[in-house]
């Protein structure tokens, strides 16, 4: 398919049939029926209120947490660029950050003002993404530190939402696909910045010494099976982990096509060098279906898989 609507009058770039893969962190994936770079809010909201409503439209980060499947994605797709990775310290005392700002620019920038986002620093992604799926590390999470975002709607209304309107759970939120954020503010705790890079540090070594950080990957597949912290939230700080019921079922390192799973860390879906995206769900469907037979675990994709695939007699 291909963009068949008018094309609506904007201040930022539309681009025709953009490829998504150089895009995308697993270097996989089609071409978005239209692309549009916007350069404001105001933008992105006369943008919705002229596209047709029944055409889809997806906002994504720097595609740290998706597989784009080989297809490509029909509609629109709205990707923030640099004038929404802007960082503020507001006088009383919260944060106010982009939505396109990276997680890991956001922690160091937070630790040089005194502010503890360190969790982020470790998470590949941008904040709008951190915000559609909760994103955390070591016992922390966005929810924990969320005050509000500022969002643009598919109908082109520009709202704020609090925190009980995103009903935060274990990486999870229930942002609309279709709703693009803009900014958020955050109510980190203090700290001393020699500490909070000191904590970053050792973070960033920990996960080199455990995980494929050079790979092509997008970090964690699959949720670990629901556990339950002291508040009754779900949490992911027990001994249940995916990857140990990965590897208990014999799949470190499993392979289909150009898709692995890491052989340092099996809950990591890595894409060696000419992986197709089929390759990659399909191999992740592979392992869902092998650890459920061992174990009786039903494995939840904690990456998302957007877009269509090609059809079986196009490939």
């Amino acid at each position: 398919m291909s963009w068949t609507a008018p094309l609506p009058e904007v201040a930022g770039k539309l681009t025709l049939s953009r490829p998504l893969a150089p895009l995308s962190w697993l270097r996989v994936g089609g071409a978005a029926d239209l692309l549009f770079q916007p350069a404001h809010m105001a933008d992105i909201a006369r943008f919705m209120q002229a596209v047709p409503c029944d055409v889809p439209v997806m906002p994504i980060g720097v595609c740290s947490n998706l597989i784009i499947r080989d297809g490509g994605v029909r509609g629109a797709v709205i990707r923030l660029g640099r004038g929404f990775n802007g960082f503020e310290v507001m006088a009383n005392g919260h944060v106010r950050v982009g939505a396109g700002a990276l997680d890991a620019q956001v922690a160091k920038k937070a630790a040089e003002a005194g502010y503890d986002l360190t969790f982020l620093r470790t998470i590949p992604g941008a904040i709008g993404g951190a915000i559609k799926m909760n994103a955390g590390c070591y016992g922390r999470y966005l929810a924990d530190v969320f005050v509000s975002a500022t969002a643009v709607s598919r109908t082109g209304k520009i709202v704020t939402l609090r925190r009980d309107d995103l009903g935060f759970a274990y990486r999870h939120s229930a942002l609309p696909d279709d709703m693009v954020v803009t900014q958020a503010v955050l109510a980190p705790p203090r700290g001393k910045p020699e500490d909070l890079f000191s904590g970053m540090d050792d973070a960033l070594a920990r996960r080199a010494a455990t995980q494929p950080v050079t790979a092509l990957s997008c970090g964690s597949t699959f949720r670990n099976p629901a556990g339950f912290s002291s508040t009754g939230e779900a949490d992911d700080v027990q001994d249940l982990k995916a990857w140990k019921v990965i590897d208990a079922a014999g799949l470190r390192g499993a392979t289909l096509g150009g898709a692995q799973m890491s052989p340092m860390h099996p809950n990591f879906l890595v894409n060696t060098g000419n992986a197709s995206a089929a390759d990659l769900e399909n191999l992740g469907e592979l392992v869902r279906k092998k650890v459920f037979q061992h174990s009786g675990i039903s494995l939840e994709w904690e990456i998302r898989r957007v877009g269509e695939p090609i059809p079986p007699e196009k490939e």
